[in-house]
């Protein structure tokens, strides 16, 4: 189980290096207010406040809300910061990548089946074009 934790947390860093991972409450924020939030990520320590604004933003919409196992010092060593309390995948791939990484059970199946739909839908959408 080690193994996977490692491997969701590398996944973080790999997926912010390439662009496609947002962290910061307004950054995360304004993407969820745009509707390109992918899968937002909750440290299991981050404050009720900042749980109750990315919930509200989501509210209504097909973006997805994940609360964490990892503290916001363990998000932030993952990404080169000192913590992260929040942090949005802008890329469904990467957001499917990193739910399969997760330990087994931490993910709803609905989040998973989700995220597949929808990247098959993008797949589709590039091979049409």
């Amino acid at each position: 189980m080690e193994q996977t934790t490692d491997k969701a947390i590398g996944l973080l860093g790999l997926a912010r290096k390439a662009g496609k991972l947002e962290t910061g409450e307004e950054t995360v924020g304004s993407l969820l207010l745009q509707k390109r939030a992918r899968l937002t990520l909750l440290a299991a320590d981050a404050g009720s406040a900042v749980a109750r604004k990315m919930h509200g933003l989501a509210e209504g919409t097909r973006q997805r809300i994940l609360a964490l196992p990892y503290d916001k010092l363990t998000l932030g060593a993952a990404l080169g910061k000192q913590s992260v309390s929040v942090a949005a995948f802008a890329d469904v791939s990467m957001a499917l990548a990193f739910v399969k990484a997760l330990p087994p059970g931490l993910a709803a199946p609905e989040l998973l089946e989700d995220l597949e739909r929808r990247v098959a839908r993008v797949k589709a959408k590039r091979k049409k074009n």
